[in-house]
């Protein structure tokens, strides 16, 4: 068999302290999973989760400088754990879930704001909001067995050493089995899918030249930089 246009390389994601990369299949992202958040966009905090997509070559390197995005005035960060799936399936009991996740790491979920109002005003799908080039920076993964069960950590977002988002893994609303869980019911999970779980309160517009370094407890930390 040959292709008749050679074949886009396979994204992938640093594995932290080695040469080895996760390759990455798709990018899951939940919703509104934070209360403070969900109150600070104004919505119910008692929704269920839901998700939506990125492209897998939209994941971009730690250390890396990009061009602030196309077709947006108002580019905003959100800092996110990101959970790298190391077995598949369907339908998987929360108990079990932590054996579906190889790793973790930190992640920036950009968003076009000012777009994703516009599709949210009009009833029409977010994917030009989230779903663009460079708008999923992810830092090396950590394997589990080092990152451990991911239950609680200090979780914060820095724009030129300013805080900007603080918040605890705790206060997740929906915690990473039950994310993994839930989203399992609604597709069938894969190796090399990677779940980016919400970010807290605290989300703002970042702008040119603007050094972002995102962290949360035990996970490598993410820096990034908007070319001025």
């Amino acid at each position: 068999m040959s292709y008749v246009i050679p074949p886009a390389a396979q994204a992938s994601v640093a594995v932290d302290g080695t040469s080895d990369r996760f390759p990455v299949r798709r990018i899951f992202c939940v919703g509104r999973n934070y209360a403070e958040h969900i109150r600070e966009m104004g919505n119910d905090e008692r929704d269920p989760p839901f998700y939506f997509t990125k492209p897998a070559d939209a994941v971009v390197e730690t250390g890396t400088q990009i061009p602030y995005p196309v077709a947006t005035t108002d580019l905003h960060h959100e800092v996110e754990l990101v959970l790298a799936i190391g077995a598949g399936g369907a339908n998987i009991a929360p108990e079990a879930a932590l054996g579906h996740i190889w790793g973790a790491a930190v992640g920036i979920d950009f968003t076009r704001r000012d777009l994703q109002a516009q599709a949210k005003a009009a009833g029409r799908p977010w994917d030009m909001a989230k779903g663009f080039d460079r708008s999923a920076p992810i830092g090396a993964i950590l394997p589990l067995e080092q990152a451990g069960p991911l239950k609680n950590g200090a979780i914060s977002m820095l724009v030129n050493g300013e805080t900007r988002q603080t918040g605890d893994l705790s206060q997740m609303i929906w915690p990473v089995a039950e994310c993994v869980a839930h989203l399992s019911t609604l597709v069938t999970l894969a190796p090399g899918d990677l779940i980016m779980t919400g970010t807290p309160a605290g989300v703002s517009a970042v702008g040119r030249g603007d050094l972002l370094e995102a962290r949360i407890d035990g996970l490598p930390v993410l820096t990034l930089q908007i070319a001025a």
